[in-house]
């Protein structure tokens, strides 16, 4: 199973990377949503974990929108992965179409659990 990691922060990105790595997944991960966009047009995942607060033209939300739209990546799950905290930032996302939200700091076994619970779904 190929998983992308969009992800600004350098520490978090390698730190999800290695976590989901060592569960045996391949793992792409970018540091923007604009590179994130690409890679999930060219080469769809199976799984995107996604933050919420990127630089660039795309933020997390615009990221989530545009791959929804996308028939290659409108069946991806997305799974947020963001220090915003607040019901407004949940509702956003839900509403451009995120599949599971996590806050930072996560817990890695949710995340892990969350993951392989994805994997079983799309194996069925």
């Amino acid at each position: 199973m190929r998983i992308l990691v969009v992800e600004d922060q350098d520490s978090i990105r390698k730190m999800i990377e290695a976590l989901v790595r060592a569960r045996g997944y391949d793992v792409v991960a970018v540091p923007n949503g604009a590179k994130g966009i690409d890679v999930a047009s060219i080469d769809p995942p199976d799984v995107v974990l996604l933050d919420l607060m990127l630089p660039g033209q795309y933020d997390g939300f615009e990221v989530c929108r545009r791959l929804r739209t996308d028939p290659t990546t409108s069946k991806v799950p997305v799974v947020i992965i963001s220090a915003l905290d607040d019901q407004e930032s949940r509702a956003k996302a839900a509403a451009a179409g995120a599949t599971a939200y996590y806050t930072k700091p996560f817990s890695p076994i949710a995340l892990l659990k969350e993951i392989d619970r994805l994997r079983a779904q799309i194996e069925d």
